[in-house]
């Protein structure tokens, strides 16, 4: 009987073990996909993070040069609530929701929301066909090359897929983090922005 049960929990840690095997070769490859570009790897996730005005950690300080070598910066935007979208121009839903980021960026010009990308991984070619293609006029951050953007954002509310859009209100604090393309939902996207617009500075 004593043998019986030994044998029995010798099987299910083989078991446990094989499987945590699987699942640690599983992430291995997507990563390494993730990491070389394929398009089959992309990470993409859906959620919604909303942080109310009291639990906001410090302000998001940062700056890059854009495609047109023009340099953004947090600073001179300060006052204004911030729409940081980080992309790349072979992940699949940010090219689905290219559109609707464009769209959402022209209503809201001149109203005190500014828009602009974080591009992950592309030269300046590639961003600027892409922004061609999909009718973008917002600037991008290329941030392949040391990715100290993508360091600003590290803290809590990190980009921690692809497409990530992160709503900064007008103290530069995340406000509100969209995981997944948004083009599924616009609405939340526009309720989260007048929700920071409305907010004293």
């Amino acid at each position: 009987m004593r043998r019986s049960r030994l044998r029995l929990a010798a099987s299910v840690l083989s078991a446990a073990l094989a499987a945590a095997v699987l699942s640690g070769c599983t992430a291995t490859a997507l990563q390494s996909q993730y990491e070389n570009g394929d398009n089959k790897g992309y990470i993409s996730g859906t959620g919604v993070t909303e942080i109310k005005p009291a639990d906001r950690k410090e302000p998001v300080t940062f700056s890059g040069k854009t495609e047109d070598g023009a340099t953004f910066s947090s600073a001179d935007h300060a006052g204004d609530v911030v729409v940081v979208n980080f992309w790349y121009a072979q992940c699949p839903p940010c090219r689905l929701e290219a559109k609707q980021l464009q769209k959402l960026a022209t209503q809201y010009q001149g109203k005190g929301v500014d828009f602009v990308g974080v591009n992950t991984r592309d030269d300046v070619a590639s961003a600027e066909s892409f922004d061609s293609t999909f009718g973008v006029t917002y600037p991008s951050i290329l941030d392949a090359d040391g990715g100290k953007v993508q360091l600003a954002f590290s803290g809590t509310y990190r980009p921690n897929s692809t497409p990530t859009t992160v709503v900064l209100d007008r103290k530069g604090r995340v406000a509100a983090r969209i995981e997944g393309p948004i083009n599924d939902q616009p609405s939340t996207v526009s309720t989260l922005i007048d929700s920071a617009l409305a907010e004293q500075p």
